[in-house]
């Protein structure tokens, strides 16, 4: 199946690069459960060249392995995810989890984006100053861990406090020796929607990767692209503007075969093409 080259908004051909389309939450959204040699396989038979690593613990003890067979078969991993809760992760201290995965990078030679994002009770009972400075903080310690393996962190939008691109724009700022970038994801953008142009210019500079998906100011949270109403007219603004990142295109249903659910999202695009 061949990814489609554009998208047709409002008798507008915009030009996406079939080389910026990477495939997003598909290890633990898969009722397939499938192995690192099947998922590879089914990436190519869809035709993608690129997908991020999302994991929960139990993938751990077989990262390394993915890693290793994706570059084995020219699949370039645009990111590994990293979530950190106030539970288990504090300022210099990382939990078992998220240590492994920095052991896994360095072992398999990994030189690319730690997408990194937060629980809410990180920042929780946090004024705005506070909040600021302890994401500074925690960002610049993960930033130098990254730095020492030959990674960069992006910062990603998942809801609360950090998730507001506004906030991750200050910490960014806040730190300009470190090389930091934003993901932004559109199944975390429904209250975004409205402000999206002024938030689009104000992400640009730092803007690294973009996940796609339907949007309704209703939700529900995940949508195919093209049955929602408002994804066309941002993924253009974003082109219009110089987006120059890859587009990220979801798994992310409980309970059903990412493969589907990829091919889904796949024909949401082409179907919106000449």
């Amino acid at each position: 199946m061949a990814i489609p080259r554009a998208l047709k908004i409002k008798n507008q051909i915009v030009e996406v690069d079939i080389k910026r389309i990477y495939a997003w939450c598909i290890v633990p959204y898969d009722s397939l459960k499938r192995s690192a040699k099947d998922r590879i396989s089914m990436l190519k038979r869809l035709g993608i060249k690129k997908y991020a690593y999302d994991w929960r613990e139990e993938h751990l003890p077989y990262m390394a392995k993915e890693l290793k067979l994706a570059k084995q078969n020219d699949l370039s991993i645009v990111g590994i995810w990293m979530w950190i809760d106030g539970n288990f992760d504090s300022i210099n201290t990382l939990s078992n989890c998220n240590l492994k995965v920095f052991n896994i990078l360095e072992e398999v030679d990994y030189q690319g984006q730690i997408w990194v994002s937060f629980e809410a009770n990180f920042f929780e009972n946090l004024s705005n100053s506070e909040a600021v400075k302890k994401g500074v903080e925690m960002i610049a310690y993960l930033s130098k861990k990254a730095n020492a393996i030959k990674c960069k962190i992006a910062l990603y939008n998942h809801g609360g406090w950090f998730g507001e691109p506004i906030n991750q724009i200050k910490i960014i700022e806040a730190l300009p020796k470190q090389d930091l970038g934003i993901v932004y994801n559109f199944h975390h953008a429904h209250k975004h929607i409205d402000t999206f142009p002024e938030m689009a210019t104000l992400m640009l500079p730092y803007l690294w990767n973009v996940n796609l998906n339907g949007l309704k100011k209703e939700g529900p949270k995940i949508l195919r692209i093209g049955e929602g109403d408002y994804e066309k007219k941002m993924i253009n603004l974003l082109l219009e503007k110089g987006y120059k990142g890859d587009f990220g295109i979801l798994g992310h249903v409980e309970d059903a075969d990412a493969e589907r659910i990829l091919k889904a999202n796949l024909n949401g695009l082409k179907n919106n093409t000449s």
